[in-house]
Protein backbone atom coordinates (compact mmCIF):
# COMPACT_ATOMS: atom_id res chain seq x y z
CA UNK A 1 0.00 0.00 0.00
CA UNK A 2 0.90 3.44 -1.07
CA UNK A 3 0.19 6.92 0.95
CA UNK A 4 -0.38 7.55 -3.41
CA UNK A 5 -3.32 5.79 -2.88
CA UNK A 6 -5.94 7.14 -0.28
CA UNK A 7 -8.74 5.39 -0.87
CA UNK A 8 -7.20 2.18 0.08
CA UNK A 9 -5.65 3.32 3.35
CA UNK A 10 -8.90 5.36 4.21
CA UNK A 11 -10.78 1.97 4.24
CA UNK A 12 -8.36 -0.40 5.38
CA UNK A 13 -8.78 -0.35 9.45
CA UNK A 14 -12.58 -0.20 9.16
CA UNK A 15 -13.64 -2.60 6.87
CA UNK A 16 -13.98 -5.92 8.16
CA UNK A 17 -10.91 -8.16 7.35
CA UNK A 18 -13.03 -11.18 5.21
CA UNK A 19 -10.70 -10.68 2.10
CA UNK A 20 -7.17 -10.81 0.76
CA UNK A 21 -7.25 -7.75 -0.99
CA UNK A 22 -4.71 -6.63 -3.73
CA UNK A 23 -3.48 -3.09 -3.30
CA UNK A 24 -5.55 -1.38 -5.84
CA UNK A 25 -8.95 0.83 -5.74
CA UNK A 26 -10.87 1.16 -9.41
CA UNK A 27 -12.46 4.17 -9.94
CA UNK A 28 -14.13 3.76 -13.31
CA UNK A 29 -14.71 1.61 -16.37
CA UNK A 30 -15.62 1.44 -19.68
CA UNK A 31 -15.83 -1.96 -21.89
CA UNK A 32 -13.65 -4.21 -20.87
CA UNK A 33 -11.28 -1.97 -19.35
CA UNK A 34 -11.32 -0.57 -15.73
CA UNK A 35 -9.21 2.40 -13.95
CA UNK A 36 -7.68 2.49 -10.80
CA UNK A 37 -7.84 5.40 -8.29
CA UNK A 38 -4.13 6.80 -9.63
CA UNK A 39 -5.12 6.63 -13.42
CA UNK A 40 -3.63 2.94 -13.86
CA UNK A 41 -5.56 1.24 -16.81
CA UNK A 42 -6.32 -2.62 -16.71
CA UNK A 43 -7.83 -4.78 -19.25
CA UNK A 44 -10.67 -6.61 -16.80
CA UNK A 45 -10.42 -10.65 -17.93
CA UNK A 46 -12.43 -11.45 -14.19
CA UNK A 47 -15.74 -9.48 -14.98
CA UNK A 48 -16.27 -8.99 -11.18
CA UNK A 49 -15.94 -12.84 -11.00
CA UNK A 50 -18.13 -13.80 -13.74
CA UNK A 51 -20.39 -10.53 -12.58
CA UNK A 52 -20.22 -7.62 -15.55
CA UNK A 53 -21.73 -9.50 -18.19
CA UNK A 54 -21.84 -5.91 -20.59
CA UNK A 55 -18.22 -4.89 -18.72
CA UNK A 56 -18.17 -1.20 -17.62
CA UNK A 57 -20.69 1.91 -18.76
CA UNK A 58 -23.21 -0.06 -21.05
CA UNK A 59 -24.52 2.81 -23.38
CA UNK A 60 -27.44 1.41 -23.04
CA UNK A 61 -27.44 -0.38 -19.25
CA UNK A 62 -26.84 2.96 -17.69
CA UNK A 63 -29.18 4.93 -19.30
CA UNK A 64 -32.12 2.64 -18.36
CA UNK A 65 -30.82 2.09 -14.68
CA UNK A 66 -30.89 5.75 -14.32
CA UNK A 67 -34.21 6.12 -15.88
CA UNK A 68 -35.57 2.94 -13.46
CA UNK A 69 -33.89 4.82 -10.48
CA UNK A 70 -35.85 8.03 -11.39
CA UNK A 71 -38.97 5.55 -11.12
CA UNK A 72 -38.75 3.12 -8.57
CA UNK A 73 -35.56 1.64 -6.73
CA UNK A 74 -37.79 -0.62 -4.48
CA UNK A 75 -40.72 -2.19 -3.65
CA UNK A 76 -41.62 -4.73 -1.31
CA UNK A 77 -42.99 -7.78 -2.02
CA UNK A 78 -46.67 -7.52 -0.88
CA UNK A 79 -47.19 -5.82 -4.24
CA UNK A 80 -47.35 -7.01 -7.81
CA UNK A 81 -43.76 -6.14 -9.93
CA UNK A 82 -44.32 -6.06 -13.28
CA UNK A 83 -40.79 -6.10 -14.15
CA UNK A 84 -40.88 -9.16 -12.06
CA UNK A 85 -43.35 -11.17 -14.72
CA UNK A 86 -41.46 -9.62 -17.27
CA UNK A 87 -37.80 -11.11 -15.90
CA UNK A 88 -39.68 -14.36 -15.34
CA UNK A 89 -41.39 -14.23 -18.75
CA UNK A 90 -37.83 -14.49 -20.84
CA UNK A 91 -36.28 -16.85 -18.14
CA UNK A 92 -38.76 -19.36 -18.23
CA UNK A 93 -38.56 -18.76 -22.53
CA UNK A 94 -34.96 -19.03 -22.45
CA UNK A 95 -34.94 -22.35 -19.90
CA UNK A 96 -37.57 -24.06 -20.87
CA UNK A 97 -38.87 -24.33 -17.59
CA UNK A 98 -41.74 -22.63 -15.80
CA UNK A 99 -41.79 -20.41 -12.45
CA UNK A 100 -39.10 -17.99 -11.22
CA UNK A 101 -38.67 -16.95 -7.48
CA UNK A 102 -36.13 -13.62 -7.32
CA UNK A 103 -33.19 -13.04 -5.03
CA UNK A 104 -30.74 -10.83 -4.85
CA UNK A 105 -27.59 -13.12 -4.68
CA UNK A 106 -26.49 -17.08 -5.75
CA UNK A 107 -26.09 -17.99 -2.14
CA UNK A 108 -29.73 -17.29 -1.71
CA UNK A 109 -30.59 -18.92 -4.66
CA UNK A 110 -28.66 -21.78 -3.88
CA UNK A 111 -30.01 -21.63 -0.32
CA UNK A 112 -33.46 -21.66 -1.82
CA UNK A 113 -32.83 -24.13 -3.89
CA UNK A 114 -31.73 -26.52 -0.89
CA UNK A 115 -35.07 -25.38 0.78
CA UNK A 116 -37.14 -26.52 -2.07
CA UNK A 117 -35.73 -29.83 -2.23
CA UNK A 118 -36.24 -30.43 1.41
CA UNK A 119 -40.14 -29.65 1.23
CA UNK A 120 -40.04 -31.71 -2.15
CA UNK A 121 -38.73 -34.81 0.61
CA UNK A 122 -41.11 -33.76 3.12
CA UNK A 123 -44.29 -33.25 0.91
CA UNK A 124 -43.91 -37.24 0.53
CA UNK A 125 -43.70 -38.21 3.68
CA UNK A 126 -39.63 -38.23 4.17
CA UNK A 127 -38.64 -36.67 7.32
CA UNK A 128 -35.15 -36.51 7.01
CA UNK A 129 -34.16 -36.10 3.47
CA UNK A 130 -31.02 -36.15 1.64
CA UNK A 131 -29.39 -34.66 -1.09
CA UNK A 132 -26.38 -35.20 -3.38
CA UNK A 133 -23.51 -33.08 -3.65
CA UNK A 134 -20.14 -32.96 -5.07
CA UNK A 135 -16.60 -32.83 -4.86
CA UNK A 136 -14.29 -29.25 -5.03
CA UNK A 137 -18.17 -27.91 -5.29
CA UNK A 138 -19.27 -24.44 -4.30
CA UNK A 139 -22.33 -23.24 -3.70
CA UNK A 140 -21.86 -20.24 -0.74
CA UNK A 141 -20.80 -19.02 2.55
CA UNK A 142 -24.02 -19.42 4.30
CA UNK A 143 -24.24 -22.58 7.03
CA UNK A 144 -26.31 -24.30 4.85
CA UNK A 145 -24.27 -23.63 1.51
CA UNK A 146 -21.57 -24.06 2.97
CA UNK A 147 -22.28 -27.28 4.23
CA UNK A 148 -23.25 -28.83 0.31
CA UNK A 149 -19.91 -27.14 -1.08
CA UNK A 150 -17.09 -29.65 -0.78
CA UNK A 151 -14.14 -27.56 0.52
CA UNK A 152 -12.88 -28.23 3.05
CA UNK A 153 -10.55 -25.09 3.79
CA UNK A 154 -13.60 -23.05 3.41
CA UNK A 155 -15.65 -25.09 5.78
CA UNK A 156 -12.80 -25.22 8.80
CA UNK A 157 -14.28 -22.99 12.17
CA UNK A 158 -17.11 -23.24 10.99
CA UNK A 159 -18.85 -26.65 12.23
CA UNK A 160 -21.41 -28.62 12.87
CA UNK A 161 -22.15 -28.85 10.04
CA UNK A 162 -25.76 -29.14 8.59
CA UNK A 163 -26.77 -32.74 7.46
CA UNK A 164 -28.28 -34.36 4.75
CA UNK A 165 -25.68 -34.17 2.00
CA UNK A 166 -24.36 -37.08 0.17
CA UNK A 167 -20.35 -36.30 -1.71
CA UNK A 168 -19.67 -38.24 -4.51
CA UNK A 169 -17.15 -37.59 -7.23
CA UNK A 170 -17.81 -35.77 -10.59
CA UNK A 171 -18.47 -37.31 -14.14
CA UNK A 172 -18.93 -40.77 -12.19
CA UNK A 173 -22.27 -42.02 -12.86
CA UNK A 174 -21.41 -45.58 -11.30
CA UNK A 175 -20.26 -43.67 -7.72
CA UNK A 176 -23.21 -41.43 -8.00
CA UNK A 177 -25.33 -44.80 -8.02
CA UNK A 178 -23.49 -46.88 -5.28
CA UNK A 179 -23.77 -43.47 -3.00
CA UNK A 180 -27.45 -43.90 -2.73
CA UNK A 181 -27.95 -47.34 -3.41
CA UNK A 182 -31.17 -48.54 -1.60
CA UNK A 183 -31.56 -45.00 0.21
CA UNK A 184 -35.16 -43.89 0.70
CA UNK A 185 -34.21 -40.75 2.03
CA UNK A 186 -32.63 -39.23 -1.60
CA UNK A 187 -34.72 -36.23 -3.03
CA UNK A 188 -32.38 -33.69 -5.38
CA UNK A 189 -28.60 -33.96 -7.15
CA UNK A 190 -27.41 -30.36 -6.71
CA UNK A 191 -24.30 -29.48 -8.78
CA UNK A 192 -22.67 -26.70 -10.76
CA UNK A 193 -23.18 -27.53 -14.93
CA UNK A 194 -18.89 -26.45 -14.78
CA UNK A 195 -17.52 -25.83 -11.62
CA UNK A 196 -16.40 -22.45 -10.92
CA UNK A 197 -14.30 -22.08 -7.50
CA UNK A 198 -13.51 -25.73 -7.24
CA UNK A 199 -10.99 -25.16 -10.95
CA UNK A 200 -13.27 -25.18 -13.46
CA UNK A 201 -14.09 -28.43 -13.99
CA UNK A 202 -16.80 -29.32 -16.62
CA UNK A 203 -19.74 -32.36 -15.97
CA UNK A 204 -19.41 -34.41 -19.22
CA UNK A 205 -22.49 -33.68 -20.95
CA UNK A 206 -23.55 -37.73 -21.25
CA UNK A 207 -22.90 -37.81 -17.58
CA UNK A 208 -25.68 -34.93 -17.18
CA UNK A 209 -28.01 -36.62 -19.62
CA UNK A 210 -26.96 -39.85 -17.36
CA UNK A 211 -28.22 -37.91 -14.30
CA UNK A 212 -31.52 -36.30 -15.71
CA UNK A 213 -32.53 -40.04 -16.55
CA UNK A 214 -31.21 -41.31 -12.94
CA UNK A 215 -33.05 -38.45 -11.11
CA UNK A 216 -36.38 -39.37 -13.49
CA UNK A 217 -36.17 -42.80 -12.87
CA UNK A 218 -35.78 -42.46 -8.77
CA UNK A 219 -38.11 -39.20 -8.91
CA UNK A 220 -35.27 -36.85 -7.82
CA UNK A 221 -34.65 -33.09 -8.51
CA UNK A 222 -32.15 -32.33 -10.69
CA UNK A 223 -30.83 -28.88 -9.32
CA UNK A 224 -28.16 -27.16 -11.80
CA UNK A 225 -26.50 -24.22 -10.10
CA UNK A 226 -25.79 -21.83 -12.89
CA UNK A 227 -24.75 -18.86 -11.19
CA UNK A 228 -21.13 -18.68 -11.91
CA UNK A 229 -21.31 -20.60 -15.79
CA UNK A 230 -24.73 -19.51 -16.85
CA UNK A 231 -26.06 -16.66 -18.56
CA UNK A 232 -24.30 -17.07 -21.77
CA UNK A 233 -20.68 -17.18 -20.56
CA UNK A 234 -20.28 -20.41 -22.12
CA UNK A 235 -22.28 -19.39 -25.64
CA UNK A 236 -25.49 -20.97 -24.84
CA UNK A 237 -27.86 -19.19 -22.38
CA UNK A 238 -27.14 -21.93 -19.70
CA UNK A 239 -24.32 -24.50 -19.49
CA UNK A 240 -26.31 -27.28 -19.13
CA UNK A 241 -27.86 -26.84 -22.47
CA UNK A 242 -25.31 -28.45 -24.20
CA UNK A 243 -26.50 -31.40 -22.68
CA UNK A 244 -29.86 -31.34 -24.28
CA UNK A 245 -31.57 -31.46 -20.56
CA UNK A 246 -33.75 -29.35 -18.37
CA UNK A 247 -33.01 -29.43 -14.91
CA UNK A 248 -36.18 -29.14 -12.40
CA UNK A 249 -34.75 -26.65 -10.43
CA UNK A 250 -31.86 -23.86 -11.37
CA UNK A 251 -30.50 -21.06 -9.19
CA UNK A 252 -28.60 -18.11 -11.19
CA UNK A 253 -27.43 -14.92 -10.09
CA UNK A 254 -23.92 -13.38 -10.70
CA UNK A 255 -23.95 -11.98 -14.82
CA UNK A 256 -27.90 -11.70 -14.59
CA UNK A 257 -27.90 -7.92 -13.28
CA UNK A 258 -24.50 -6.90 -15.43
CA UNK A 259 -23.43 -5.41 -11.91
CA UNK A 260 -26.58 -4.81 -10.05
CA UNK A 261 -27.01 -7.37 -7.02
CA UNK A 262 -29.92 -9.74 -8.39
CA UNK A 263 -30.48 -13.83 -7.94
CA UNK A 264 -33.11 -16.13 -9.03
CA UNK A 265 -34.88 -19.56 -8.78
CA UNK A 266 -36.00 -21.29 -12.31
CA UNK A 267 -38.19 -24.36 -11.25
CA UNK A 268 -39.94 -26.76 -13.90
CA UNK A 269 -43.11 -28.21 -13.04
CA UNK A 270 -41.73 -30.57 -10.81
CA UNK A 271 -40.60 -28.19 -8.63
CA UNK A 272 -42.47 -24.62 -9.65
CA UNK A 273 -45.61 -25.04 -6.99
CA UNK A 274 -43.64 -26.35 -3.96
CA UNK A 275 -43.55 -23.16 -2.16
CA UNK A 276 -46.49 -21.38 -0.93
CA UNK A 277 -47.28 -17.96 0.43
CA UNK A 278 -45.15 -18.69 3.91
CA UNK A 279 -42.89 -21.04 2.92
CA UNK A 280 -39.84 -19.03 1.42
CA UNK A 281 -39.10 -14.95 1.15
CA UNK A 282 -36.76 -12.08 1.05
CA UNK A 283 -36.84 -8.43 1.23
CA UNK A 284 -34.49 -7.29 -1.75
CA UNK A 285 -35.06 -10.23 -3.76
CA UNK A 286 -37.16 -8.95 -7.25
CA UNK A 287 -37.07 -5.34 -6.96
CA UNK A 288 -37.72 -3.11 -9.71
CA UNK A 289 -34.05 -1.53 -9.64
CA UNK A 290 -32.64 -5.27 -10.15
CA UNK A 291 -35.85 -6.70 -12.87
CA UNK A 292 -34.86 -3.96 -15.05
CA UNK A 293 -31.07 -4.57 -14.90
CA UNK A 294 -32.10 -8.42 -15.29
CA UNK A 295 -34.73 -7.01 -18.25
CA UNK A 296 -32.19 -4.78 -20.16
CA UNK A 297 -29.55 -7.47 -19.78
CA UNK A 298 -31.01 -10.05 -21.61
CA UNK A 299 -32.09 -7.87 -24.23
CA UNK A 300 -28.96 -6.33 -25.16
CA UNK A 301 -27.53 -9.71 -25.16
CA UNK A 302 -29.73 -10.96 -27.70
CA UNK A 303 -29.84 -7.33 -29.33
CA UNK A 304 -25.58 -8.24 -29.65
CA UNK A 305 -25.47 -11.75 -30.33
CA UNK A 306 -23.10 -12.04 -27.09
CA UNK A 307 -23.83 -15.80 -26.79
CA UNK A 308 -22.40 -16.27 -30.34
CA UNK A 309 -19.31 -13.81 -29.16
CA UNK A 310 -18.63 -15.55 -26.34
CA UNK A 311 -18.57 -18.86 -28.24
CA UNK A 312 -16.49 -17.67 -30.61
CA UNK A 313 -13.82 -15.12 -28.62
CA UNK A 314 -13.71 -18.12 -25.93
CA UNK A 315 -12.71 -20.49 -28.56
CA UNK A 316 -10.01 -18.16 -29.84
CA UNK A 317 -8.46 -17.55 -26.66
CA UNK A 318 -8.55 -21.05 -25.58
CA UNK A 319 -6.51 -21.56 -28.83
CA UNK A 320 -4.16 -19.16 -28.57
CA UNK A 321 -3.43 -19.98 -25.03
CA UNK A 322 -2.66 -23.64 -25.87
CA UNK A 323 -0.46 -22.27 -28.42
CA UNK A 324 1.40 -20.04 -26.80
CA UNK A 325 2.17 -22.57 -23.97
CA UNK A 326 2.50 -25.51 -26.33
CA UNK A 327 5.56 -26.45 -24.79
CA UNK A 328 4.15 -26.08 -21.02
CA UNK A 329 1.73 -28.28 -22.14
CA UNK A 330 3.64 -30.62 -24.04
CA UNK A 331 5.70 -30.68 -20.62
CA UNK A 332 2.94 -31.25 -18.31
CA UNK A 333 3.63 -27.92 -16.52
CA UNK A 334 0.55 -26.92 -17.68
CA UNK A 335 -1.82 -29.62 -16.96
CA UNK A 336 -4.46 -28.23 -19.00
CA UNK A 337 -6.64 -25.77 -20.37
CA UNK A 338 -10.33 -26.22 -19.92
CA UNK A 339 -13.48 -24.86 -20.02
CA UNK A 340 -15.93 -23.30 -22.62
CA UNK A 341 -16.43 -19.92 -23.99
CA UNK A 342 -15.38 -17.25 -21.75
CA UNK A 343 -15.12 -19.36 -18.64
CA UNK A 344 -11.63 -20.71 -18.94
CA UNK A 345 -9.15 -22.32 -16.71
CA UNK A 346 -5.70 -23.02 -16.86
CA UNK A 347 -4.63 -25.51 -14.69
CA UNK A 348 -0.88 -25.32 -13.51
CA UNK A 349 1.55 -28.01 -12.26
CA UNK A 350 2.09 -26.01 -8.94
CA UNK A 351 0.41 -23.22 -7.64
CA UNK A 352 0.00 -20.06 -9.36
CA UNK A 353 -1.42 -17.62 -6.60
CA UNK A 354 1.34 -14.95 -7.39
CA UNK A 355 -0.07 -14.50 -10.49
CA UNK A 356 -2.85 -12.48 -9.69
CA UNK A 357 -0.77 -9.58 -8.53
CA UNK A 358 1.99 -9.83 -11.56
CA UNK A 359 -0.80 -9.64 -13.81
CA UNK A 360 -2.28 -7.02 -12.09
CA UNK A 361 1.26 -5.29 -12.21
CA UNK A 362 0.76 -5.83 -15.79
CA UNK A 363 -2.56 -4.46 -16.15
CA UNK A 364 -4.27 -7.33 -16.32
CA UNK A 365 -7.17 -8.89 -14.08
CA UNK A 366 -7.13 -12.48 -13.49
CA UNK A 367 -8.32 -14.58 -10.66
CA UNK A 368 -6.47 -18.11 -9.40
CA UNK A 369 -8.94 -20.70 -7.79
CA UNK A 370 -7.83 -23.94 -6.33
CA UNK A 371 -4.54 -23.22 -5.73
CA UNK A 372 -3.75 -24.04 -9.29
CA UNK A 373 -5.92 -22.86 -11.39
CA UNK A 374 -6.18 -18.89 -13.56
CA UNK A 375 -9.74 -18.85 -14.16
CA UNK A 376 -10.40 -16.22 -16.63
CA UNK A 377 -14.09 -15.06 -16.82
CA UNK A 378 -14.25 -11.69 -18.38
CA UNK A 379 -17.72 -9.67 -19.96
CA UNK A 380 -19.07 -11.23 -22.83
CA UNK A 381 -18.44 -8.21 -24.73
CA UNK A 382 -14.72 -8.90 -25.00
CA UNK A 383 -13.23 -8.95 -28.76
CA UNK A 384 -10.90 -11.03 -30.48
CA UNK A 385 -8.03 -8.29 -30.09
CA UNK A 386 -8.97 -7.57 -26.17
CA UNK A 387 -8.15 -11.79 -25.65
CA UNK A 388 -4.63 -11.60 -27.59
CA UNK A 389 -3.90 -8.88 -25.44
CA UNK A 390 -4.57 -11.60 -22.54
CA UNK A 391 -2.75 -14.09 -24.12
CA UNK A 392 0.31 -11.38 -24.62
CA UNK A 393 0.23 -10.48 -21.04
CA UNK A 394 -0.59 -13.44 -19.17
CA UNK A 395 1.37 -16.40 -20.99
CA UNK A 396 4.71 -15.06 -20.28
CA UNK A 397 4.18 -14.53 -16.53
CA UNK A 398 3.13 -17.84 -16.62
CA UNK A 399 6.22 -19.26 -18.89
CA UNK A 400 8.63 -17.13 -15.70
CA UNK A 401 6.62 -18.48 -13.10
CA UNK A 402 7.18 -22.48 -14.04
CA UNK A 403 10.72 -22.07 -14.77
CA UNK A 404 10.85 -20.57 -11.35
Amino acid sequence: MTAANPLIEASSPHVMNTYGRLPIALSHGQGCRVWDVNGKEYLDALGGIAVNTLGHNHPQLVPALQDQIGKLIHSCNYYHVPLQEALAKKLVELSGMTNVFFCSTGLEANEAALKLARKFGHDKGIERPEIVVYEKAFHGRSIATLSATGNPKVQAGFGPLVEGFIRVPINNIDSLKAATEGNPNVVAVFFEAIQGEGGVNAMHLDYLRDVRALCNERDWLMMVDEVQCGMGRTGKWFAHQWAGVVPDVMPLAKGLGSGVPVGAVVAGPKAAQIFQPGNHGTTFGGNPLAMRAGVETIRIMEADGLLENAARVGAHLSQGLAAALSAELASGAVREIRGQGLMIGVDLAKPCGALVQQCADQGLLISVTADTVIRLVPPLIMTEDEADEVISILCPLVKQLLQA
